[in-house]
């Protein structure tokens, strides 16, 4: 007999319970730091909209219930009673109980002209509908078996209660489906045996993770929910997003910003590639005329007011090569012109006249927002920046050479050596890298570590100066990770965002780093105290340096990412 692969348990304080493809989620977390008492149907179009509450019923009232989540169902139980709930498509899920009800109500109670739900029964569909102005979709419900034992709310304006009971007669069950509509759908029917659709479920995940993580072990320990929690995050083409994407999160953080992007496709690609090509390509979808690409984008949104830092050339001279097949010339070419583009946006709308290096406008441009380096000045030339467009110059040399442009090998290789001169000539001083204001001239070096993000540069590096980096590197570690401000500075804060905190991308971008630049045993320090840090304390999108303790959002996708590229590495240096 074939034992089910349920997949990890996880909180759903912390987790959303979802699926791939859907723009739905299950989830207490209904808008940015704010919980609810229940759990509630969370959609993702037009924004993070809290649309229906799903409340546990006993005798009229609330029941009190304990809930556990797996990656293919989420459960209520009580005394005497129990709910299931699981995804039967991306646009539906399926619940199913016994002695409990179950109450399907609107999450808010006011309705105007322009916003709030809609209730109303459908008697074309023999069903109940809730219409969404803030999503711009309907929600059918569909009672597949026992009865509707209260309505509340229908074709009512105004602010009042809205939805529906469903329940059975002693001893017997009861089943329903909700679904996620546009306009209009055949009635719904049950082609499925609800522990049919659970199966199906888990063993999509289990697919899934098998895919992306079949080096996993017992020293990997937290693989699988970060599996998940990348899996459920993906969503299928709407609106802007023009290809399968993985948000950062189906909590608030529910867009793709354009670096974030690059680790989920890094940790896809050898078990899912064309997922992973999908995830590196999406911000490229919405390159402008100057070649920038957006700050984000998301399923109603696309947003150009910031940028984001140029890693795309690292990104993708790692992800080719993680690739198991290797892209086809047509796709480098593609992959060439794009980031062409984006280099060129660089080295004319961000080099000042005369200047040799790029500059970032805000904090934002780099990642990194409220970095303690643009403190002095906003509009600044920092090493970061520069070490990026020198590793993207030389991927742009190599792609060149592989769709036969040699003309163009030679611009990009003289490019990304004029580049790392003007970096070291300009910004090293001796023992550290400074960032200078475009508008005074200024320079200055602060405790962050962006300050010393150039070890990307990796092999490039002379070597006194990836020591001198290494060296520097050290005093950011906490028992945890990589600080990203001292924690002796006067300004770290332990939430303080860029701050104090320890953030994936910077860990996995300064791990591989410190490697290239031979630098083995502190990047085997890093990786091992970023491994332990998720296994412990799950994969929020930052964490306190000195407590671990997951800050803001707490189920970030490249958090997941930059997990399993380290626990994979780690796995294969171990031999496994």
């Amino acid at each position: 007999m074939t034992v089910a692969r349920t997949g990890p348990a996880f909180s759903l304080s912390d987790i959303p319970f979802s699926t791939y493809g859907s723009w739905f989620d299950i989830s207490p977390v209904v808008a940015e730091k704010t919980y609810a008492e229940d759990l509630h149907l969370v959609s993702h179009q037009n924004g993070m909209h809290a649309v229906l509450r799903l409340v546990p019923l006993t005798g009229g009232e609330r029941a009190r219930t304990e809930r556990r989540a797996t990656p293919g169902r989420l459960t209520w139980t009580a005394e005497g009673g129990r709910i299931d709930l699981a995804y039967e498509s991306p646009d539906t899920v399926r619940l199913r109980g016994s002695g409990l009800h179950i109450g399907v109500f609107a999450a808010e109670q006011a309705l105007t002209p322009f916003s709030g739900t809609y209730f109303f029964r459908d008697p074309a569909a023999d069903a109940h509908v809730f219409t969404s102005y803030e999503t711009g979709r309907r929600y059918r419900v569909t009672v597949l078996s026992g009865t509707t034992t209260d309505t509340a709310g229908e074709q009512s304006l105004g602010s009042t209660d809205r939805g529906l009971t469903v329940g059975a007669t002693a001893g017997d069950g009861w089943e329903l489906a909700i679904e996620e509509l546009d306009t209009a759908s055949p009635p719904y029917t049950a082609s499925t045996a609800f522990d049919e659709v659970v199966k199906r479920a888990q063993g999509a995940f289990a697919d899934f993770v098998d895919a992306v993580a079949p080096w996993r072990s017992p020293d990997t320990p937290a693989a699988e929910l970060a599996a998940y929690v990348v899996w459920s995050a993906t969503v299928r083409p709407a609106g802007l997003v023009t290809r399968p994407g993985v948000l950062m999160s189906k909590h608030w953080m529910d867009k793709v910003w354009s670096w974030d992007h690059c680790f989920n496709a890094l940790a896809l690609a050898p078990g899912c590639p064309g997922l992973a090509l999908d995830q590196f390509h999406l911000p490229f979808d919405h390159q402008d005329g100057s070649g920038a690409l957006p700050d984000s984008v998301t399923h109603s949104e696309v947003l150009h007011n910031f940028v984001k830092p140029p890693i795309h050339g690292w990104a993708f001279g790692h992800l080719r090569r993680r690739l198991p097949t290797p892209p086809s010339r047509a796709e480098l070419a593609e992959t060439y012109q794009r980031l062409a583009r984006w280099t060129d946006f660089w080295l004319t709308a961000r080099r000042a006249p005369g200047a040799e290096l790029p500059h970032y406008q805000h904090g934002n441009d780099s990642g990194w927002d409220n970095a303690t380096t643009f403190d002095p000045e906003r509009v600044v030339v920092t090493a970061d920046l520069a070490a990026f467009m020198v590793l993207q110059m030389r991927e742009l040399a190599f792609l060149a050479a592989e769709v036969g442009e040699q003309e163009h090998v030679r611009r990009w290789t003289r490019a990304a050596e004029e580049t790392q001169a003007a970096l070291l000539g300009q910004l090293w001083t001796g023992d550290r890298f400074v960032a200078r204001g475009v508008a005074t001239g200024e320079t200055w070096s602060t405790s962050s570590l962006l300050d010393l993000m150039p070890i990307v540069l990796g092999e490039h590096l002379p070597a006194e100066i990836g020591s001198a980096l290494a060296d520097r590197i050290k005093a950011h570690l906490t028992p945890y990770g990589l600080a990203t401000e001292l924690t002796t500075s006067p300004h770290y804060l332990a939430d303080g965002y860029w701050r104090g905190p320890i953030w994936a991308p910077a860990t996995v971008l300064v791990e591989d780093g410190l490697r290239r630049a031979g630098h083995h045993r502190l990047a085997d320090d890093i990786s091992a105290r970023f491994r332990a840090l998720c296994e412990a304390h799950g994969f929020a999108e930052n964490f306190d340096a000195l407590t671990g303790t997951g800050l803001r959002d707490r189920a970030y996708t490249w958090t997941a990412a930059a997990y399993l590229l380290l626990a994979e590495a780690h796995a294969h240096r171990d031999g496994r």
